[in-house]
């Protein structure tokens, strides 16, 4: 049983939880599946630092190699870390949509993040959003979330290393806009 080790990182601001939505509606905290989260790091300084602890390269030359993607190393979870971050910091209670199945291709999508718009409206109140970290990516699972629930979806949102654009009905915007949402 973990339930209270994740209570007390979350109250000692040591992590930002990301709860299991089950439906993307408003109201996410009653469509929390409970069993499922994600723990990101409120801190993602301290989390390269952990990270990269039995390197022997020196800190300051960890990050320049960081900064210009010299280092194999999990961007991905990286910059995940860091839009968790900000959008925690932003005063949003952090929600993914997961769903898997065996047989169905179509059933299988993670969605990095849910956002509810910040003025409910009738219907279309929550936003997708996902986290790209490469300047090459496909957005399958986000393509399969809104065929599937188009009908409670606002815009859909990638965050990436680009500039901002809206092509197909899908917001995008570079990753320092995170924190913006």
């Amino acid at each position: 049983n973990v339930e209270t080790a994740f209570f007390w990182l979350e109250e000692s601001r040591v992590v930002n939880t990301c709860f299991a939505a089950t439906e993307p509606t408003v109201g996410l905290e009653m469509k929390v599946e409970g069993a499922s989260r994600k723990l990101y790091m409120a801190d993602t300084g301290l989390l390269i630092s952990h990270a990269f602890t039995e390197s022997s390269i020196k800190v300051d030359e960890l990050y320049r190699k960081l900064l210009h993607n010299k280092l194999e190393s999990n961007m991905g979870m990286l910059v995940e870390n860091l839009i968790a971050q900000m959008l925690r910091s932003s005063g949003h209670k952090l929600y993914f949509y997961s769903s898997y199945s065996k047989t169905e291709a179509a059933d299988r999508m993670e969605v990095d993040f849910l956002i509810q718009k910040p003025s409910v409206t009738s219907r279309h109140n929550i936003h997708p959003v996902e986290v790209k970290s490469r300047a090459r990516y496909t957005l399958t699972s986000i393509g399969r979330f809104v065929r599937k629930y188009e009908n409670q979806l606002a815009e859909p949102i990638v965050l990436h290393t680009g500039d901002v654009k809206v092509e197909n009905g899908v917001i995008y915007l570079p990753l320092y806009m995170g924190g913006l949402l």
